[in-house]
């Protein structure tokens, strides 16, 4: 009975990194931000991107203990590489934007977004706005 009990909550483990993982990387546009730690070492990260009514492109961190997140605290000088180009961005992160950002995201990623918001607690999330350096 143990074991199946485990069995269960293993199967339920992998099933939710499955739909999280399937649902953000299958989404319609995934770039990959690349931050710097505090000892100049650089880290990926790929993440989702919209832009608003003003043109400004926008990220989103789950939770606002993201090591990506926590990289651009202490180093917001950001790149991303999108559509085959290189872009450089100053990072700031702006939670008063996020209902607003979480309604953006909604209307371009749809189901993907719907599975993520279904898995996760948004009241938390943190947007990041990304200003052209």
């Amino acid at each position: 009975m143990i074991r199946w009990a485990i069995g269960i909550v293993l199967a339920l483990g992998v099933a939710y990194v499955g739909l999280m993982v399937g649902a953000s990387e299958l989404a319609e546009e995934v770039i990959v931000l690349r931050t710097l730690d505090a000892q100049g070492d650089a880290h990926e990260t790929s993440l989702w991107i919209v832009e608003d009514e003003a043109g400004h492109a926008w990220l989103r961190a789950g939770m606002p203990s993201a090591g990506w997140l926590e990289r651009i605290r202490g180093n917001p000088e950001v790149e991303i590489d999108r559509a085959g180009r290189t872009l450089r961005f100053t990072a700031l992160p702006v939670p008063e934007e996020r209902d607003r950002i979480h309604a953006l995201m909604a209307a371009r990623y749809g189901w993907s977004e719907r599975i993520i918001s279904a898995l996760r607690d948004g009241s938390a999330s943190v947007p990041v706005r990304l200003d052209p350096r």
